[in-house]
């Protein structure tokens, strides 16, 4: 198995959009897909893919292209996704909500198996097939979850003082949906994700094009 520390993170980024490709091409049929194929389907370069899969190892064979499936099945296992990850959401506002009505969870393998909110009033309610747990509980549903990724659907003021405590309650791994930056340890893993911002950068696309 390919050694993850020595994979850029720039291809790690990568890596679920051409997942995502080959799949479509599973769904095609295509037995094997080139450099070339693969690329205009993740709308990049054949340099670029062939680079990022030097990192993989040896995968595929010169003049022939990518086994889709043996492919499908290396690049899973690599983002870690051959094993179900049990995660937990917190925040069950309308983002919280959404998210979890969202079928692409269970697909990859994404089970959320816990729900936290500070609300009396959606304290002990169901969200989805799981009962919603009050975030002073935290550290006990992680414990009796197992949970390892956190999604963060929180207000951004109450974040990272909620962020701290998953860390210490053992997760490593979190999704950052609120509007502020985290301050935590080298060694957890985390995506922020601000929808405004991504806005913002539309705009300055909109504005561009208007000059």
């Amino acid at each position: 198995m390919t050694d993850r520390t020595a994979i850029p993170e720039t291809t790690i980024q990568r890596l679920p959009g051409y997942l995502r490709c080959l799949l479509e091409a599973k769904a095609q049929r295509l037995p094997l897909v080139n450099s070339a194929v693969l690329a205009e389907m993740c709308g990049t370069n054949a340099a670029q893919v062939r680079k990022d899969f030097s990192y993989l190892g040896e995968l595929g064979t010169r003049g022939i292209g990518y086994d889709v499936d043996a492919l499908i099945g290396y690049i899973s296992t690599v983002l870690g996704l051959n094993e179900l990850r049990r995660v937990v959401l917190v925040g069950h506002g309308r983002f919280g909500s959404a998210l979890l009505g969202y079928p692409g969870f269970a697909e990859q393998g994404f089970e959320i198996v816990a729900v936290l909110d500070a609300d009396p009033e959606k304290i002990g309610g169901t969200a989805g097939d799981v009962t919603v747990s009050d975030v002073a509980e935290l550290e006990d549903v992680i414990a009796a979850t197992g949970a390892e990724i956190a999604i963060l659907a929180t207000p951004a003021p109450a974040t990272q003082a909620i962020a701290e405590r998953l860390v210490h309650a053992g997760v490593r791994s979190m999704l950052n949906l609120a509007p502020v930056r985290l301050n935590l340890p080298a060694d957890v893993a985390v995506r922020h994700v601000c929808l405004s911002t991504e806005l913002q950068v539309l705009s300055f696309h909109l504005a561009q094009n208007t000059l």
